[in-house]
């Protein structure tokens, strides 16, 4: 078991711990992590972008793409929109992605406090921690 931490923007990690929001996606044109490196049963710490970790969720599932074309993403989102809570202009801002993790979330916990303070100091929106 690896743990991650997940930078999430606006609402989103809320949305998680809610249990709203139950699949997280990735897309990248680079092979960035999560890509291959995440797995069932992994921790991933919740860090609203710009705020302190406010909770976590066990991975229960996970699907890459690997070369992902227009037909992938309309088969994404017609099967998974409602439980990815996105804006409506997610779809259109990755079309032209190459790789994408599709995350199923687990059990989730929110932390009074933090449990810990990662170093990240960049614009990396995932961080493989273990």
């Amino acid at each position: 078991m690896q743990k991650h931490l997940a930078i999430f923007k606006d609402l989103a990690g809320e949305e998680i711990l809610s249990g709203r929001k139950t699949i997280e996606c990735r897309f990248s044109k680079a092979k960035n992590p999560p890509f291959g490196v995440i797995s069932s049963g992994d921790l991933v710490y919740i860090k609203p972008s710009g705020k302190e970790i406010i909770g976590q969720f066990r991975v229960k599932k996970v699907i890459f793409y690997d070369g992902v074309t227009k037909k992938d993403l309309d088969q994404l989102r017609s099967q998974y929109e409602k439980e990815l809570i996105v804006k409506e202009d997610f779809w259109q801002k990755h079309q032209n992605a190459i790789y994408a993790t599709i995350i199923f979330i687990g059990d989730c916990a929110r932390f009074i406090t933090p449990p810990i303070k990662p170093p990240k100091k960049d614009l990396r929106g995932w961080v493989v921690l273990t």
